[in-house]
């Protein structure tokens, strides 16, 4: 009974603070565990099978290219099995545009002269709607097609950033997210000095925290007191730190907040392009009508302030799909019915392979095949390969190249 009185005499905000506390210590434990000895995460090698139908030529190939001492020079097993890094991958990317420079695009796709950065902004007002399993797939994709890639995460729960290897409560000082680069008083930095390598290749991150709320806070104090020109009101500052940095990317891909604050409505300003997830439940569907009516409402108003709202496409990706499961059948055929072909055809289907993967804070193309069944690595990659290449295909299509 006395520790029950000790219990409510402490007050819920340190309580709370108490077991926040704990759990990123637990965290930051887990993570050393996971990857010791330096508690920085790897990315596995590609066998030569792999970085053959990365790069878009034979095995065979590359065992010639190995032989003849051209390109990277492969780690070699005792056994004779060849493995690539990613880094070693792009390598091959660059001597395959030299020694065939027709076909340079096709291995070096970067953005050519004209072809302007494509930024995709990851969107949705409900929570759970795998809103940030579709941006850190769809990023490691297109790093893997061999694009420059910079993930934004504008969430101030940092999942994006948890799962590229940065730990919010430990790794990140003030000023070291995109809040860093758009705050309104003089402590604002340039956007190349908070953006971060990965381990994985050619993917680079603004990572998230809480601090990213100090926008939402002092926006409408700014409006107010009219501390911004209009070429510098909220909705333009995601883009006009992007445009800092355009030169070093092909394409950038944004996980906004899951609520219509100031941070999605420069997101979404700044973006060439939007995702909507869905998943395919009448409670998430529901919800996502309100989100809808609510951000035209709100893009109106921007629109109407000089906003720029010309996006090249617009589509709905249908997430966590059960195939056979009668009522997700039906709302995915009404929403096909509704919205036609912005409706991605491919949906990223419900896998424990995916869910087992994040508990490590991994996915599915940084985990080696055998670590789960293969049967259900397959099916899951299929659907993420379909998914990913048809966003891909919208944006070849903006660049004229499809």
């Amino acid at each position: 009974m006395q520790n029950q009185n000790v219990s409510t005499a402490i007050s819920s905000d340190a309580r709370i603070s108490h077991h926040a506390r704990q759990l990123s210590m637990q965290l930051q434990l887990l993570r050393e565990r996971l990857f010791p000895p330096s508690s920085q995460k790897m990315l596995k090698t590609f066998t030569s099978g792999e970085a053959a139908q990365i790069v878009g030529v034979s095995d065979g190939y590359l065992r010639q290219l190995s032989l003849d001492g051209k390109g990277p020079s492969p780690a070699v097993s005792p056994t004779g099995r060849r493995s690539y890094t990613l880094e070693q991958i792009n390598e091959l990317r660059k001597y395959m545009a030299a020694a065939k420079p027709k076909d340079a695009i096709t291995y070096l796709p970067w953005r050519r002269r004209g072809d302007k950065l494509q930024t995709i902004a990851v969107a949705n007002f409900k929570g759970g709607s795998a809103k940030t399993t579709t941006s850190i797939y769809l990023a490691q994709h297109l790093a893997l097609q061999g694009y420059r890639v910079l993930a934004v995460d504008l969430d101030p729960q940092a999942s994006l950033s948890s799962m590229l290897g940065v730990q919010p409560e430990f790794d990140l000082e003030e000023g070291d997210t995109l809040y860093g680069a758009i705050r309104y008083d003089d402590k604002r930095r340039p956007l190349k000095d908070i953006i971060r390598k990965t381990y994985f290749a050619g993917l680079d991150l603004v990572p998230g925290n809480l601090e990213l709320m100090e926008f939402e806070h002092e926006t409408p104090t700014a409006l107010m007191e009219r501390k911004t020109t209009n070429s510098e009101i909220f909705f333009r500052r995601v883009g006009v730190a992007l445009a800092e940095v355009e030169a070093e990317y092909d394409i950038v891909v944004i996980d906004c907040p899951p609520q219509l604050g100031y941070l999605t409505l420069g997101a979404v300003c700044a973006a060439t392009s939007l995702l909507i997830t869905i998943h395919p439940q009448m409670v998430d569907v529901a919800s996502m009508s309100q989100f809808l009516l609510m951000t035209a409402d709100l893009l109106s108003v921007v629109r109407k302030a000089g906003g720029d709202l010309n996006h090249d496409f617009i589509r709905y990706v249908i997430t966590r799909h059960e195939p056979h499961d009668g009522p997700q059948a039906q709302i995915v055929a009404l929403l096909r019915s509704l919205f036609g072909d912005e409706v991605l055809a491919a949906t990223v289907l419900k896998s424990t392979a995916i869910a087992d993967a994040g508990l490590t804070k991994q996915t599915l193309y940084e985990i080696e095949r055998g670590q789960v069944r293969r049967a259900t690595f397959d099916r899951a990659i299929e659907s993420l390969d379909a998914v990913n290449g048809e966003i891909l295909d919208g944006i070849k299509r903006t660049w004229g190249r499809t």
